[in-house]
């Protein structure tokens, strides 16, 4: 991977840190999804419609089908993990999310697109994807798990991230295949995407209009910056997309979980900080083993 893939990654990692403590302190539902994607219109409208002016009019069917695609698999991916938030601790659900998008998205993205690895690359996958579950709490996980007072909660943890890394891994194969294959611009791939988004979620809010201005009201601040940071933060990475394999920046992307350990646990908690120190290590040591691979 090159320098400037892996500094755009970096880069994005701390911003995806960072709008996930917001989300789950907004502690919202489908509305708050619905609130961030309009204001995600508004407030990147100006780059939306730059990067829009010439490429979208000569667009045809296979390339709004996979805006569409994104789209509804993004919706899916920010709901389920919004639910898992509010089911379980975030200490659970953000790192078994985090480490099974990328695992399962390096490997999809060695089958369908005909990407390579060397066995330095793979090992680099592996270390990250140990480095997230370490830090999620290493065997502590399965022991919490048969506590009975933690058991629901933390399997609810478990069962949520999971699905939350599937989708991870599906909207990161068909956004890499649209910016590698059909050349789709990054910033159109996730405002398009976005818009394509609010017509599934609109019917719901409007047949129960006073609850949703009411999370407006509550939790406008929480969305506004979700929607300034949130874009930003995977354009990056789509843009690190274009200048290296797929299946290296996707596990590369967890060094969020990195930033998250040595910054005290403001993301994941302060406990077991032998294991966060660990996890850390090994996703530091499987970057610079993408970084080679």
């Amino acid at each position: 991977m090159s320098l400037s893939a892996l500094s755009l990654v970096l880069v994005a990692a701390l911003l995806h840190a960072f709008w996930n403590v917001v989300a789950k302190k907004a502690g919202g539902d489908s509305r708050f999804v619905l609130l961030i994607a309009m204001m995600i219109v508004v407030v990147w409208a100006p780059v939306g419609i730059w990067a829009g002016w010439d490429a979208v009019p000569r667009w045809g069917w296979a390339e709004w089908g996979l805006i569409v695609a994104s789209g509804i698999t993004h919706l899916a991916y920010f709901n389920v993990l919004l639910r898992g938030y509010a089911a379980s601790d975030l200490t659970v659900v953000y790192p078994v999310a985090r480490g099974t998008g990328p695992l399962v998205a390096s490997f999809g993205a060695l089958l369908l697109l005909g990407e390579s690895m060397t066995g330095l690359g793979v090992m680099g996958v592996l270390a990250i994807t140990g480095g997230v579950f370490l830090i999620a709490g290493g065997p502590g996980l399965w022991a919490k798990a048969h506590d009975p007072a933690q058991r629901l909660r933390v399997r609810a943890g478990l069962a949520y991230g999971a699905v939350t890394g599937l989708l991870i891994s599906g909207y990161t194969l068909i956004d890499g295949y649209s910016v590698k294959v059909w050349l789709i611009s990054p910033v159109l791939i996730d405002y398009f995407g976005n818009f394509a988004r609010i017509p599934f979620m609109l019917p719901a809010a409007l047949r129960d209009w006073p609850r949703f201005k009411e999370a407006c009201h509550a939790q406008w601040k929480h969305a506004l910056l979700i929607a300034a940071v949130s874009p930003l933060a995977y354009v990056l990475v789509l843009y690190a997309v274009k200048l290296a394999p797929l299946s290296h920046v996707a596990p590369a992307r967890e060094v969020s979980m990195l930033f998250a350990a040595l910054l005290g646990g403001k993301l994941l908690g302060e406990g077991e900080r032998g294991l966060r120190i660990a996890g850390a290590a090994c996703i530091a040591l499987g970057v610079v083993g993408l970084a080679w691979g």
